[in-house]
């Protein structure tokens, strides 16, 4: 059962926490490559604090973005920053989405995301703790998915295997990770493949920050994931 209450503090400690390591950065090493392909560590900062924006427009029935035109270039302007502009812009966003929050009363009412996707409105703090969370581990700062919560980790891998479900470019997936067991994809011809590693080797998989080398695949090859 989602509880927005419960994920909304533990946005507030996943921000913390990245605000303590993003702190801890200058402005030449802001400059510096994240381990998001193109982006410097400016460039995922800067996304972390327009999402919270964009969240808020969400949770108050408006477009999450003006457009992804709009999205992307707002991202370019903000990534050469200096740093402390960086924190004071991801303080206040962060804020700001933890205030509208606040002053949300229906949380079982569906709203609309980026691209058309639908969720419920009681998701939006999940999927906030989501940008945190990995965000912070794109960074680069020592922060890694092992040091994820284990409960942040479970119900992310169960929220992307069902992303993936019926997958035309997936294969009939089952992924097996300490004792959990998901099952994904399938809209593919072939398989069915099963997947088992470690919670944090599985969750890189399935989120594109690991190339799966450290899982034991049986039935076939490593089915390749859409990005997300």
């Amino acid at each position: 059962m989602i509880d927005h209450v419960r994920d909304l503090g533990a946005v507030r400690e996943a921000t913390d926490r990245l605000l303590s390591a993003a702190g801890e950065l200058d402005d030449r090493s802001l400059a510096e490559p994240s381990r998001l392909p193109g982006w410097s560590r400016g460039h995922v900062l800067a996304h972390l604090s327009r999402n919270a924006d964009a969240l808020v427009n969400v949770l108050r029935g408006r477009p999450m973005y003006a457009s992804s035109e709009t999205r992307d270039q707002d991202i370019a302007r903000d990534a050469s920053r200096p740093l402390d502009e960086h924190l004071a812009d991801l303080r206040g966003s962060a804020a700001g989405f933890l205030q509208a929050a606040a002053g949300t009363a229906d949380w079982a009412r569906t709203v609309t995301l980026r691209n058309g996707v639908t969720d419920s409105a009681s998701r939006i703090p999940f999927r906030r703790l989501i940008e945190v969370e990995l965000h912070h581990v794109d960074l680069g700062t020592g922060y890694e998915l092992e040091d994820l919560a284990e409960d942040f980790v479970t119900r992310e891998t169960g929220f992307l295997a069902q992303r993936f479900t019926g997958h035309p470019g997936v294969v009939a997936t089952t992924v097996v990770a300490e004792g959990r067991t998901w099952t994904t994809g399938g809209g593919a011809a072939g398989g069915p493949v099963t997947v088992r590693g470690t919670a944090a080797e599985v969750l890189g998989w399935l989120c594109g920050r690991r190339d799966g080398s450290a899982l034991i695949v049986e039935g076939g090859p490593l089915p390749v994931l859409p990005p997300l």
